[in-house]
C-alpha cells in the first residue's frame, strides 16, 4: 500500500517539482499551501504530468493549527515534507519579524500537530544559509553553523528544535536537508519558478532579462575575491533536488530513530559570470548586466560537499550548469509571465 505524504509549501518551487516525482514514484500527496508565493494553476500543471488522482490539496496556512489538524484527521499521513517557509535573504533583512514569525512559529504548530496525530517522520527544508560566511569551501555537514541574515537564522533555530525534539523523543525520524541553489525547471517546461515581483535569485532574474520582462541584470558585487570578482554558488538543478527528497523518504523508511543532516549540491562552484555565459548560450541572446553593490548577507564563495548525501542516500547530481539553462530558458520561454 502506498504511502501518504503531507507536503507543506507543496505549489512552490522546489514543492511542486517534488510532488511530481513522489506521484509518479506512487506516493500519494497530501499538499497545504497558502499560495502567498506561488499560484493555484501549478495544480493544473502537475496534473498534466503525474498521475492527478493520488494528488489532494488544502489551501491553508501551516500557522492556522485548526485547518492543519484536519488536514491530518482526514488523512492517515506517514510522513511530512517541510517546504513552507518565506526565503528571500534580502527580503528577511528588511523585514525579520515576518521572517520569523512565518518560518518558526508556523514550523513548530507543524510539529505540534504532527506530535499530535503520531506522525512522527519529517524531511526538512532547511538551507546552505545556515553556514553563514564558511571558513573553507567544499562545505561539510559539520561545518560550524552561523546565519548572516534572519531567513538563514530562522532555518537555523528550526533545525535546532528537531535536534532538541528528536533528543526528547528518540521515536522521531528527522531528515535535514541542506540545499545550495536550485536552478532549473521540469523538463517539460509546465512547471518552473515563478517569483512575485523583481527575482531575488540569479537564474530566474537572468530568464526575465531574456525574455524581456526586465531590460538587464543587477550583479551584486564585483570585488568579492573569486577569480572573477563575482559570488561563487552551487546551482543545483531542481528535479535533482526533488529526487534528494524521494531517497530521503526512503532513507527513513528503512532507518528508524534516525536523526540525519545532509548537503544537497553538486559540489562545484559557479560565479554569477560563468552561469550569465551559460545562460547566453542556451538562449542564444546576449544577457545585459550591470554591477551594483553587494547586497547585505551575501558571502563569496559557497558550496557543497555532498560526499554524505552520495553515500547514505545513493543519491548524485545528473545535470550540468548548461543544462539548468537551458531548462530554465524552456520554462521562462514557454511561460514569460509565468503561471499568470
Amino acid at each position: 500500500m502506498s504511502q501518504n505524504i503531507l507536503v507543506t509549501g507543496g505549489t512552490g518551487y522546489i514543492g511542486s517539482h517534488t510532488i511530481i516525482e513522489l506521484l509518479n514514484a506512487g506516493y500519494n500527496v497530501i499538499c497545504v499551501d497558502n499560495l502567498s508565493n506561488s499560484k493555484i494553476e501549478v495544480l493544473d500543471r502537475i496534473a498534466q504530468l503525474s498521475p492527478s488522482e493520488k494528488l489532494k490539496f488544502y489551501q491553508l496556512d501551516i500557522q492556522d493549527r485548526a485547518a492543519l489538524s484536519q488536514v491530518f484527521s482526514e488523512n492517515n499521513i506517514d510522513a511530512v515534507i517541510h517546504f513552507a517557509a518565506f526565503k528571500a535573504v534580502g527580503e528577511s533583512v528588511l523585514h525579520p519579524l515576518k521572517y520569523y514569525h512565518n518560518n518558526i512559529i508556523g514550523s513548530l504548530v507543524l510539529l505540534e500537530v504532527m506530535q499530535k496525530y503520531q506522525v512522527k517522520k519529517i524531511v526538512f527544508s532547511s538551507s546552505a544559509a545556515v553556514y553563514g560566511e564558511p571558513a573553507a569551501t567544499p562545505i561539510r555537514e559539520d561545518f560550524p553553523t552561523f546565519a548572516t541574515n534572519p531567513y538563514g537564522f530562522s532555518k537555523l533555530v528550526f533545525e535546532q528544535v528537531l535536534d532538541d525534539l528528536r533528543k526528547a523523543d528518540d521515536t522521531w525520524c528527522i531528515l535535514k536537508l541542506r540545499y545550495f541553489n536550485p536552478v532549473g525547471a521540469h523538463s517539460s517546461g509546465l512547471i518552473g519558478e515563478d517569483p512575485n515581483g523583481i527575482p531575488n535569485n540569479l537564474m530566474p532574474y537572468i530568464s526575465q532579462v531574456a525574455v524581456g520582462k526586465c531590460k538587464y541584470l543587477n550583479i551584486f558585487g564585483n570585488d568579492y575575491p573569486t577569480p572573477d570578482g563575482t559570488a561563487i554558488r552551487d546551482y543545483i538543478h531542481v528535479v535533482d533536488l526533488a529526487i534528494g527528497h524521494l531517497l530521503a523518504l526512503d532513507y527513513l523508511n528503512k532507518h528508524a530513530k534516525s536523526l540525519l543532516t545532509l548537503n544537497l549540491g553538486t559540489g562545484m562552484g559557479h560565479s554569477v559570470l560563468e552561469v550569465i555565459h551559460a545562460f547566453e548560450e542556451a538562449c542564444g541572446k546576449k544577457i545585459p548586466y550591470k554591477f551594483v553593490s553587494k547586497r547585505s548577507g551575501d558571502v563569496a564563495k559557497c558550496y557543497a560537499d555532498p560526499t554524505l548525501a552520495n553515500q547514505l542516500l545513493s543519491w548524485k547530481t545528473q545535470f550540468s550548469l548548461l543544462q539548468m539553462c537551458c531548462d530554465s530558458w524552456n520554462w521562462q520561454s514557454k511561460n514569460p509571465n509565468g503561471y499568470a
